[in-house]
């Protein structure tokens, strides 16, 4: 915090002792006036004071740092100016030639993928009052990482660092695709569409799936009900599916951004080698489409002719279970008068 709105010593430390009734842990002051930095030691207070802003004219190497600590009484010191000019600000040996200090600086940054506003403002921090040279210039018109490192005479272990992340990056995609082609198949067992398929919903009607249409197609032929296997890939964390018909394993070489995209994706493939429709609106007329609707105007002429009203004898007996679950735990008042009720409705029913 600043004080220099905080004219009379009085009101500031006053000021600060109702901060420090809050709670807070400790309170950072900066320095705004040259007399005011080291004339008032912080000993008023039981919280640590942190003293800040002697970067432009006090601290300039490390052995500063404890001589502006003990002027200030504080308990510590808060340093931002020096350490961007200098880094090495923090070395008790001694400082690190600026020049060094640069070019380190510019390996990490290239190292770590650092990007490069970030890099060319820090640079700009350390340069100073040199941004008007040659390499300055430069510098400050630079627009990506492999400019900055031409301004520092760095173009070539630019080239070298980026030509072996590439190398890595190449092999590291060979090696998961190489992992997708083998997922859940060890054996080589299953039907893999090298082709990116995934569900596109507005190819298919509002109420219909590729899952749907391979599930119907089961029941047509008898076959088992299909299996999905779905794991998630910690890298990405995308999800890829098998699923299992007939004896068969099926699968597309997509990861989807879902569990269900996934399987959605694999019912399209296993119905594609199939040669079963799979519910595009394009391919026609919609079989299952047409099913829902008989079975809806089934439904409703039922209720019509008041079909609906008869219940099968097993939700009887699931109601005659639920209505005894209710009589337990009840008063004897309570107990004696829905028991009367419950006999009453079991004998109607």
């Amino acid at each position: 915090m600043s004080f220099s709105l905080i004219p009379q010593v009085e009101d500031a430390v006053n000021l600060v002792r109702r901060i420090e009734e809050t709670g807070v842990a400790a309170i950072a002051v900066h320095g705004r006036k040259e007399e005011e930095r080291p004339q008032h030691p912080s000993e008023a207070f039981s919280i640590p004071v942190i003293s800040n802003g002697g970067s432009h004219d006090f601290i300039n190497e490390y052995t500063d740092i404890e001589t502006f600590q003990k002027a200030t009484a504080a308990s510590s010191v808060m340093i931002a100016c020096a350490a961007m000019w200098n880094p090495s600000i923090f070395r008790k040996e001694a400082l690190v030639p600026l020049k060094d200090i640069m070019q380190d600086y510019i390996k990490y940054a290239v190292r770590y993928d650092n990007h490069y506003t970030n890099t060319k403002y820090c640079l700009c921090q350390m340069l100073r009052e040199q941004l008007e040279t040659a390499q300055g210039k430069k510098l400050h018109a630079a627009q990506s990482t492999q400019e900055i490192c031409e301004a520092f005479e760095r173009a070539d272990f630019y080239k070298e660092t980026t030509a072996i992340f590439e190398a890595k990056k190449t092999s590291s995609e060979n090696e998961t695709q190489d992992e997708d082609n083998q997922v859940e198949d060890p054996d080589n067992s299953v039907h893999s569409c090298q082709s990116q398929i995934f569900l596109s919903r507005q190819e298919y009607p509002l109420q219909i799936t590729p899952k749907m249409y391979l599930l119907e197609w089961r029941r047509k032929e008898k076959h088992p009900q299909p299996v999905y296997e779905t794991i998630q890939r910690p890298l990405d964390r995308l999800f890829s599916s098998v699923v299992t018909v007939a004896e068969q394993k099926y699968r597309s070489t997509l990861w989807d951004k879902s569990k269900k995209l996934a399987e959605q994706a694999e019912a399209i493939v296993c119905l594609r080698t199939l040669g079963v429709p799979e519910g595009k609106l394009r391919e026609g007329e919609n079989h299952l489409i047409n099913k829902c609707k008989r079975e809806d105007q089934e439904h409703l002429n039922n209720r019509d002719h008041g079909e609906d009203l008869a219940e099968p004898s097993h939700k009887k007996k699931k109601k005659l279970i639920l209505l005894k679950k209710l009589l337990t735990g009840m008063c004897l008042r309570c107990h004696n008068s829905m028991k009367i009720r419950f006999h009453t409705w079991a004998a109607t029913n």
